[in-house]
Order: C-alpha cells, then sequence, then structure tokens
C-alpha cells in the first residue's frame, strides 16, 4: 500500500497554502484534487480584499497559487476521496484510485453553495438556474436577471451580472443585507439592480427555459410573479465533507470543529478553510487556516515518529511522565534529567503536551513511572521523589 507523510484532500487556499507551509517544513506532501486548482475563487470576478493584490480575478489569484504550490514539489492528483479509516492508530485515505496510508491528514474541502429547495430549481439547472455568475452571466445580455440572497456573495455578484443583463432583482428574505458596506453602497447605487426585501421565492417556472419566479412577501403575505430569464442563488454555503460521515465532531451544519491547531476530534486528522466550523469564510482565512493545519501536522508527525523510535518500538524503555504545567512535576522533571546518563533507555516525556500518547497508554494520573516492551506496560508506579523514580529502575 502506498504511504505517504502528509496527504491534503482538496486544492484550494487552504490546501495548496498547507501544501507549501508542509514542502517547506520538509514533509512529503500529496494534494488530492478532483477538481480545478483554487477552489470556489474560480468563480469569483473579482478579488479586492487579498492583501498586497488590489485587484485579481478570481482565476488569475488560483492559479497564482497553484504555481506557487508547485515551486515547492509536491505532489498533485486526480482523485475523489470516498473515505477517511482510522486502525490500530494508522490513518488511510480511501479514493477512487486506491487507497492511501497517511501520518497525517489536512481535510481542505472546501464548501459549495446551498440550494434553495423550491419547485423548479433542479428541472430548470443549467436552464436559467446558476450558481455561478461568471460562469453564465454572458448569456443573459440585455435580459432581465434575478439574484437570490443577501450576503457579500449575493451583493458582489449582482454587480458583475450588471455588465450583462438589462436589470438585475437582488431577493432578500429580509429587510437588510449581511453583506460588506462597501459591496452594498456600490449595488444600491447601481441604477441596474433593484432590491426586493422581505420576499421568499416559492417556485422557479418556465417551459423550456426559466421565465419567472413565484415570489412571497413574508411581512404583507403576499404572492406575485416577477419575469426574469435568469436565476442566480447565492444563499449560503455547505461543507464539502459528506465523506466524512461521522468520523470527525462538527457543528450544526455540517461544519468541522477544531481547535486552533486546526487539530479535528480525530487524532493526526486537520481540517482547514471553508470546510471548517469558523467565523469568517474568505480566500486570507483559508490560507491562514492552511498554514497552521501544515505546521500542526509538521509538529504531530514528527512528535509520532519521536513517540515511536522511543516509547512504542524498542524492546525496553524506561518513561517517566510528567506535565509541564506543574511547578514541582518539571522540578523532578530536571532532576531526573542526571539519570539518563546512568540509564540508557530512559525517556522523559511531556504529558501534558502528549496528551494523545498518555490516552493511548491508559495514564491517567503523573508523574509516572513507566517500564514498557513494544509499547507495552510491564509495570507502573506514581513516583513523587528522585529516589522513587531510582528505586523503579533499580538504581537503589
Amino acid at each position: 500500500m502506498e504511504k505517504r507523510e502528509l496527504v491534503v484532500i482538496g486544492a484550494g487556499p487552504a490546501g495548496l497554502t498547507a501544501s507549501i507551509y508542509g514542502r517547506r517544513s520538509g514533509l512529503d506532501v500529496l494534494v488530492l484534487e478532483k477538481g480545478v486548482p483554487g477552489g470556489q475563487i474560480n468563480l469569483t470576478d473579482e478579488i479586492e480584499n487579498w492583501t498586497g493584490v488590489i485587484h485579481a480575478s478570481g482565476p488569475e489569484l488560483a492559479e497564482s497559487f497553484r504555481k506557487h504550490a508547485e515551486h515547492f514539489g509536491p505532489e498533485f492528483r486526480d482523485a475523489e476521496v470516498q473515505k477517511i479509516e482510522v486502525k490500530d492508530g494508522s490513518k488511510f485515505v480511501v479514493t477512487d484510485n486506491g487507497t492511501i496510508e497517511a501520518e497525517a491528514i489536512i481535510v481542505a474541502t472546501g464548501a459549495k453553495f446551498r440550494k434553495l429547495g423550491v419547485p423548479g430549481e433542479e428541472e430548470f439547472t443549467g436552464r436559467g438556474v446558476s450558481y455561478c455568475a461568471v460562469c453564465d452571466g454572458a448569456f443573459f445580455e440585455e435580459q432581465e436577471v434575478a439574484v437570490i440572497g443577501g450576503g457579500n456573495t449575493a451583493v458582489e455578484e449582482a454587480l458583475y451580472l450588471t455588465q450583462f443583463a438589462s436589470k438585475v432583482y437582488i431577493i432578500h428574505r429580509r429587510d437588510s443585507f449581511r453583506a460588506d458596506k462597501v459591496a452594498v453602497e456600490r449595488a444600491l447605487s447601481n441604477d441596474k439592480i433593484e432590491v426586493i426585501w422581505n420576499t421568499v421565492v416559492k417556485e422557479i417556472a418556465g417551459d423550456d427555459m426559466v421565465t419567472h419566479l413565484v415570489l412571497h412577501n413574508v411581512k404583507t403575505q403576499e404572492t406575485s410573479e416577477l419575469p426574469v430569464a435568469g436565476v442566480f442563488v447565492f444563499v449560503g454555503m455547505e461543507p464539502n465533507a459528506k465523506f466524512l460521515g461521522d468520523m470527525v465532531d462538527v457543528a450544526p451544519g455540517g461544519w468541522i470543529k477544531t481547535n486552533d491547531r486546526m487539530e479535528t476530534s480525530v487524532e493526526g486528522v486537520f481540517a482547514a478553510g471553508d470546510v471548517r466550523d469558523k467565523y469568517l469564510r474568505q480566500v486570507i482565512t483559508a490560507a491562514g487556516d492552511g498554514a497552521t493545519a501544515a505546521m500542526a501536522a509538521y509538529a504531530y508527525i514528527a512528535e509520532q515518529l519521536h513517540l515511536r523510535q522511543k516509547v512504542f518500538e524498542p524492546e525496553h524503555t524506561f518513561i517517566f511522565l510528567y506535565s509541564s504545567i506543574d511547578e514541582s512535576q518539571m522540578g523532578l522533571a530536571s532532576q531526573l534529567e542526571e539519570l539518563k546518563s546512568q540509564v540508557q533507555d530512559l525517556v522523559l516525556i511531556d504529558g501534558y503536551k502528549n496528551s494523545r500518547m498518555t490516552e493511548k497508554l491508559g495514564i491517567e494520573e503523573m508523574p509516572m513511572m513507566l517500564e514498557l516492551s513494544k509499547g507495552k506496560i510491564l509495570k507502573a508506579e506514581k513516583v513523587a521523589s528522585a529516589e522513587e523514580a531510582k528505586r523503579f529502575v533499580g538504581l537503589s
């Protein structure tokens, strides 16, 4: 079976940044991607909030990310990940092109646009219903279209559509936008844009193509029809994480929970970017997540290698487990450093920083002395002094 140190799932801003930081740390990195590198930014016409770049198109920025990552030499592979499995502490990425064993995994699969779930949406997708203004806007030259939503994406894509459409309606279920002030001001000052407040779409209707929307005003309870040739849906995102099943802890909506090191609830599995439960989903925050995840994965891999070599593989070893947040235990650890010259197979390990290792060993209290053979505990004893530790290793 193929074995790799770090497998990054997804080649958007988070995944590509993770691959850069992983390679710069000396890791063997494999990036798995089933679509176009760059992720959702390929569908964005203008990006004006990437620090250091006043203006760029999404595809331009995506291409620069890919070239930057390629410079450091990770391997890129087209593959669809079907699931991740953990067996006996080993991690496996199962794809449509084989299974890969990984020391660490970074899930950077991003998110996708949520659907309205109204009658006509599925039937008219590709025949007037779209989720990408950049992809399909030019098909509606001098026609009237509707944008559904009230966030940044909806407002920005409505502005983009004014280059083609004769009229752009923004239909929003509330009476104010959630988008950034600058984007809202630009939209409200554009003569081609008209906002329909407090309204939801009940149905998308037409013949061979979309001809109109059935709208419902949530305040007046009135129903009306709006003639349009196109409907662009931007009502939020949902994570691309179904392949994980219930493997990791998630927040409502399926967003993956992580700590500040991007660690998920599964040891050695990290998450970064829009797939993660977070406050802000932007290109710049995804890249930051990717950098953090890669460095945390590097530390994890180095730690696991050290622990295997020092704890789980030797025929015989003594382990002193202590907590670095306990002053008295730190003092005892300093005293035991002197023992290492007399006991060659004595290893001192910070059990606070290596909490998952202590869990594997079933240790609940510290400071603790252990005698192990191939990772199996032969003897365990809580110690409170250097003398007790010496007796444990047979020096007194």
